[in-house]
């Protein structure tokens, strides 16, 4: 059963369900800590409307900043930013913001310690008929190995939004990692969020844990709807959502696999690198536990309309079912 101390929205269990994109809950977070601090400024390269940023540039048209399709340079005017006290979110599509501008994110932030947020919007396959070029399927692998680094998966637009606002209070580097499609909204208003900490969405009632499911971003929402199945058919399983990939809340993870025996990580990020390769490094060093890394397959995305790719890559609730069911069995 969900869990009833996060508040979740019990639509996430039937097809009832809102779409909402993460980024619509970006925008309305970085409106709102614009307001609560005037340190918060917005830097974007020409995508104000399409990482919704747009909000902010119309509210706070001062303290933004137009670099153009200039993502190296959008890193280096953000940290001289944020070197000068403000608090910098430099927001493009995740594929050129920290694809493109990697070394520039890794020396003049990181190595600075500077407090930027990089906002990668457009992120996964999902991004669909952009295609290869635009989805950025391994942002999480490059990100996550740079010190100072904070990454952050918000699951739904809530979480985004809440997310911002965390990020904004803190004086280290961040990068958050956003959607363009919608995706199912779990959590509410209500929903409590903290960095770094782990949620356990979801638990079998009066059955032993045989499985445990650790996902990230907006799948999260179809292992809920695959645990809701398996409780059916008697699998006793836990859902943990790891919002924040770095700091990595590693005992959660440790108590889950100690609990129950089996580890499956869903990702729509390569299966290399990611939350999978996190988790595995982890437990193969704390609580060496038999799991299953799920995610894309050491392949480039590719055009077709979102739902075709998450089914492709067995990313949709019918894909991620299967695959439990072959690791079960295994």
């Amino acid at each position: 059963m969900l869990n009833k101390d996060l508040h979740l929205d019990k639509n996430i269990l039937n097809e009832s369900f809102e779409m909402i994109p993460t980024r619509n809950g970006f925008g309305d977070g970085l409106l709102e800590a614009g307001k609560k601090d005037e340190r918060v400024v917005g830097l974007c390269c020409d995508l104000t409307e399409s990482t919704r940023m747009d909000a902010f540039a119309q509210e706070f048209p001062s303290r933004y900043v137009e670099v153009g399709v200039a993502e190296q340079n959008l890193a280096s005017v953000a940290s001289g930013m944020a070197a000068m006290g403000k608090i910098p979110f430099a927001a493009s599509y995740a594929m050129f913001n920290p694809g493109r501008n990697w070394e520039q994110i890794r020396t003049t932030i990181c190595y600075n310690d500077v407090p930027v947020k990089i906002v990668g919007s457009h992120a996964g396959v999902s991004v669909g008929p952009d295609g290869g070029t635009h989805q950025a399927i391994e942002d999480i692998a490059i990100t996550r190995v740079i010190p100072n680094l904070d990454v952050v998966y918000p699951c739904d637009a809530h979480q985004a939004r809440l997310a911002t606002l965390a990020i904004a209070e803190t004086d280290r580097p961040a990068y958050i990692r956003l959607a363009r499609e919608k995706t199912p909204v779990m959590t509410t208003p209500d929903t409590p969020f903290e960095l770094g900490k782990a949620q356990e969405m979801y638990r079998s009632s009066e059955k032993e844990i045989t499985l445990g499911i650790i996902a990230t971003g907006p799948l999260v929402g179809q292992c809920l709807q695959v645990a809701a199945d398996l409780d059916k058919e008697g699998v006793g399983v836990v859902v943990l959502n790891i919002h924040t990939i770095k700091p990595f809340d590693s005992d959660a993870v440790i108590a889950l696999a100690k609990e129950s025996g089996k580890i499956l990580t869903v990702e729509e990020h390569q299966r290399a690198g990611g939350l999978g390769s996190l988790v595995a490094e982890t437990l193969s060093q704390q609580q060496p536990t038999k799991m299953h890394i799920h995610g894309i397959d050491d392949q480039f995305g590719e055009s077709g309309t979102p739902a075709q790719l998450l089914a492709k890559h067995k990313l949709d609730k019918e894909g991620i079912a299967s695959v439990v069911k072959d690791f079960l069995e295994s």
